[in-house]
């Protein structure tokens, strides 16, 4: 039994599935397979049940789960205990945007490398966008994440990072593109839009904010990636509200400010029990945004 083998035990089993588990870890979906056999003839059971609507934990495989995770965060300490001798190891598993320009994340992982070599970054975006990152957090599948939710997330430790303003996003020639004043809320929503998918944090932001100035809007087009958005308005499928940190110059799209003012905020957040690794991550991107380490991550 190895360490790799528990990791893909757990993810076959929070995922339910051995395609999704095998995208978490990076691996092959064959060698996720071969590493659960293993593990099952090794322990001498069951640990799912497989059939062609996916798999499903034995009762075998529930009571393994837990020490599996247990056994799991045990190792992670033992790294953590002698991280100072050699520099800290392991992995950090990072929830990321596909989009946000405003963040240098090259920079920020190149700077991390730099630091601490021996230490593997594991990024990627979640499909539901921050709703979905704070989850994988919640459950220990993501160490740390980036998220535009409006509100703090219970069951994780969080650290502010920037607020900015929705900007309405218009294709040229729109009747709301005249001029240069704020677009008013109202006229934007009786317009056709181009939004992200139910789950991003800007989607939760606005929908909230329509909610309470008693306002609806049809959603005419989703798209999964919210950097693609102002190429969608661009093509004349409808109207948009972004955070301005979020948009990049497009062509044929003008961007004007919104009223009322609505704030999106980004935050990074990490799991309750953080390993070294994962700490000295928040605390880089703490630095680079200028803000002080929460007390409950410098305890951690």
């Amino acid at each position: 039994m190895d360490t790799r083998q528990l990791e893909y035990f757990v993810a076959v089993a929070e995922e339910q599935n051995f395609t999704r588990a095998a995208a978490r870890l990076f691996a092959a979906q064959s060698t996720v397979s071969a590493g659960v056999a293993a593990l099952e003839r090794e322990l001498g059971a069951r640990l799912f049940e497989r059939d062609a609507h996916g798999v499903r934990l034995t009762g075998v495989g529930e009571a393994a789960l837990a020490e599996a995770r247990t056994g799991l965060q045990s190792i992670e300490r033992l790294r953590d205990l002698v991280a100072g001798e050699g520099g800290l190891r392991g992995a950090v598993r990072v929830g990321i945007f596909t989009n946000l320009a405003s963040i240098d994340l090259p920079g920020i992982m190149g700077e991390f490398r730099r630091r601490h070599p021996r230490v593997d970054l594991r990024l990627g975006p979640s499909p539901s966008g921050s709703t979905g990152l704070a989850d994988d957090v919640r459950q220990g599948r993501v160490d740390v994440a980036f998220l535009g939710l409006p509100d703090s997330v219970p069951g994780v430790l969080e650290l502010p990072l920037a607020e900015a303003p929705f900007v309405a996003v218009l294709p040229e020639g729109h009747l709301l593109a005249d001029g240069g004043g704020p677009v008013p809320l109202a006229a934007l929503a009786a317009e056709r839009w181009v939004d992200a998918r139910a789950g991003f944090g800007n989607r939760v932001t606005l929908d909230r904010a329509l909610t309470a100035a008693g306002l609806t809007r049809q959603i005419a087009t989703e798209v999964s990636d919210l950097g693609e958005i102002p190429r969608f308005v661009a093509a004349g499928l409808g109207v948009a509200a972004l955070p301005a940190l979020t948009v990049l110059p497009t062509a044929g799209v003008v961007t004007r400010p919104l009223a009322p003012v609505i704030e999106w905020r980004l935050s990074v957040i990490a799991h309750q029990r953080p390993g070294a690794a994962a700490r000295a991550l928040v605390g880089l991107i703490a630095e680079r945004f200028g803000r002080p380490l929460p007390p409950t991550l410098e305890a951690s």
